[in-house]
């Protein structure tokens, strides 16, 4: 059963689940209704920094978040010891993949630049024993 008092909590968490476009919309409707509310809505979004980060205290999925991985928590700590590691370790696994992929294309680079090295050397030698270049 929910209480009276844990309302404006539970609607705090709604409307921060959707977003900035969410905390806009109920401001704007506050106005609408009843001004004062939408006067109050505007404080707290300013008083909370709301207004102006880049996304709200948990944000929209996918909005505004960075490499962090601050997703919230399941409530159980097993689960988010396991979604920490396996994060952790598609991390390693992307880092090492970045690598490997950088050093195949270092290989490229040097083959391209040998076989550059080579035809040039065999214009020059050409040149000094009087052959046509080809």
């Amino acid at each position: 059963m929910t209480t009276i008092a844990s309302w404006p909590g539970q609607a705090e968490a709604w409307l921060d689940e959707r977003g900035k476009p969410a905390w806009i919309v109920a401001t704007v409707l506050g106005f609408v209704v009843f001004w004062p509310i939408g006067l109050a809505l505007l404080a707290y979004l300013i008083w909370s920094k709301r207004m102006f980060s880049k996304s709200c205290r948990h944000g929209h999925p996918g909005w505004g978040r960075s490499h962090g991985h601050r997703f919230p928590s399941s409530g159980n700590s097993a689960f988010d010891a396991y979604k920490a590691e396996t994060l952790r370790r598609l991390e390693d696994e992307q880092a090492a993949f970045e690598a490997f992929l950088q050093r195949l294309r270092e290989a490229k680079d040097k083959t391209e630049f040998d076989l550059f090295m080579d035809e040039r050397a065999r214009r020059a030698e050409a040149a000094r024993n009087g052959e046509p270049a080809a």
